[in-house]
């Protein structure tokens, strides 16, 4: 398979790949029009920070599967667009936090003891001893905003200077926060008490623009704040005012809006004597490269194999995916949202997932999404639909989804029920559990449909009718098949609780070959059959 490479890599990358037999395609100076050719035939696509992967980039993407982003930072791509193509985008979040975290630290030094500004002056001729007289860390605060790894990697180095850490993250439990180096305060109390502030959160909606004006108005003037998280979440345009008011002492940035920097109120911030600037170059060190280029290259080889990956960022279903115990639950729960969703006639409007008995609570999540992808795949929907796509794909089509926990019902000590309810007030609840055996180990089994207990392999064309409990019924269907050239491969009978002959039976048959219309239209036809469903478990 073709995997587009757009960015400069570290050359194992390349190597990853050739051994895994697929062909790097090495783009990396094309504008979006030539990379629209480029990225036809193309089944992965590794980037870095500096292509722009666009919509209509990926509208011309029909063979794209997987998109690994070299790094952390995922703002480059439009991933409402690839998760809607069912385009699994993954990253490299621990190659290269220590190298970011010790430039970070390096930058706060630097600020703090006005270094790259002394070395200019002495180049220069000049021999100015009081005039870079410096600030000490010993006994300073910082203030850490976004205490993930990079955050408290900075964290722990700087306390090694003897400063009082201070840290602000919304998105931490407070069990997490008790953990950790920080005092957590709020990002108010942070910025007043903060001598130097330092920024490592994503970028995204919710942090563009975090640190403006009125935040910076909130530092103290002998302040310094340092951004070498991305460009825009510390507002440019206000940390120059700040600088130049002497509302701050300094600052410190690796990161911008626009890269490279064109504008000129970039320009000018760069080139303020009181600010430190540096290329995008935090995670720029031979170890980190190596590491995110290898950790990459490995993912969207995974993803090509169909096997899981590590870091997915818009299917966070398939990190459980990777654990091969939660596998076979993954598939008795798209299995089981296939056979609900086939059973109905009308338009599906809510569906409910309950995770009974001894599930581990944290496979939830992942078989609600395995679920989606069981259901959405009988839906008639354009688009492929995968775990990275379905929950979006759900929520587009107004589908209602309730999950639920409790004890195991019945003799099951695990058990999945999915229940579809469609437009009319028609309902199916199908149930199912894994035996020792089969995929990884154990096999997904359908043993309930409705009210009817009853045991089959959750696999490949089955027929389901409801039928008058008599004898000759399963003869007359066998021979209906046996004239279209189907074998059974096995079959459940099932009365309701107590029933008895005579009363309404469930009829469920494993065939070897899908069944045609004129197949289910014969079966259908029968006197005493009614509620005829094929369905396909694929």
């Amino acid at each position: 398979m073709v995997v587009l490479i757009t960015d400069v890599l570290d050359p194992v990358c390349h190597e990853l790949l050739e051994e895994a037999g697929h062909t790097p395609r090495v783009v990396t100076d094309a504008g979006p029009e030539e990379l629209i050719e480029h990225v036809r035939g193309a089944h992965g696509w590794i980037t870095r920070s500096g292509t722009d992967i666009t919509a209509d980039l990926l509208d011309a993407a029909e063979d794209l599967e997987v998109i690994g982003r070299a790094g952390v930072g995922v703002d480059n791509i439009d991933l409402e667009a690839a998760t809607r193509r069912g385009i699994l985008v993954c990253n490299a979040p621990t190659g290269n936090p220590l190298s970011a975290a010790e430039h970070t630290c390096a930058l706060l030094q630097a600020t703090a003891r006005q270094v790259p500004q002394a070395v200019r002056s002495l180049q220069g001729g000049a021999w100015e001893r009081k005039k870079f007289s410096g600030t000490e860390l010993h006994e300073k605060t910082l203030g850490v905003i976004g205490v993930g790894k990079i955050g408290r990697a900075v964290s722990e180095r700087m306390e090694g200077f003897e400063m009082e850490v201070l840290g602000y993250d919304p998105y931490l439990s407070d069990d997490v926060m008790e953990r950790l180096v920080p005092e957590f305060v709020t990002l108010g109390e942070l910025l007043e008490r903060s001598d130097f502030v330092t920024v490592h959160t994503p970028r995204n909606d919710e942090t563009m623009g975090l640190i403006g004006a009125d935040e910076l108005a909130r530092c103290t003037p002998s302040a310094f704040v340092i951004n070498c998280a991305r460009g825009g979440i510390v507002d440019e345009e206000a940390l120059l005012e700040a600088v130049e008011a002497e509302r701050l002492r300094g600052a410190a940035v690796d990161v911008y809006s626009e890269e490279p920097p064109q504008r000129d109120e970039l320009s000018a911030l760069i080139e303020h004597p009181k600010v430190v600037a540096t290329p995008h170059i935090a995670a720029s060190t031979g170890a980190a490269q190596e590491k995110v280029a290898r950790r990459t290259a490995r993912q969207v080889i995974a993803a090509l194999k169909g096997e899981a990956v590590s870091s997915p960022v818009n299917g966070m279903g398939l990190r459980m995916a990777a654990q091969p115990e939660a596998r076979p639950y993954l598939h008795l729960a798209d299995g089981l949202g296939q056979v609900a969703s086939q059973l109905g006639r009308e338009r599906l409007r809510a569906l409910t997932i309950g995770c009974y008995g001894e599930i581990p609570p944290e496979y939830t999540e992942v078989l609600r999404v395995a679920m989606l992808r069981g259901v959405l795949g009988h839906q008639g929907l354009d688009a492929p639909v995968n775990l990275v796509n379905a929950p979006m794909l759900a929520e587009e089509r107004e589908l209602r989804v309730r999950e639920e926990r409790e004890q195991a019902p019945g003799s099951f000590t695990q058990l999945v029920q999915v229940t579809a309810e469609f437009e009319g007030g028609e309902t199916h609840r199908v149930a199912g559990t894994v035996f020792d055996g089969g995929v990884e180990g154990r096999t997904p089994r359908l043993v309930r449909v409705g009210s009817h207990e009853l045991e089959m392999q959750l696999d490949g064309s089955m027929l389901f009718y409801r039928n008058v409990d008599r004898p000759g019924m399963l003869a007359a269907v066998g021979q209906i098949l046996a004239e279209a050239d189907i074998n059974i491969a096995s079959l459940a009978l099932s009365r309701p609780s107590g029933g008895r002959g005579g009363a309404e039976a469930l009829t469920a048959l494993r065939v070897d070959d899908p069944l045609t219309p004129d197949v289910i239209d014969q079966v259908a036809a029968m006197d005493g059959v009614k509620g005829v469903r094929a369905v396909e478990v694929r």
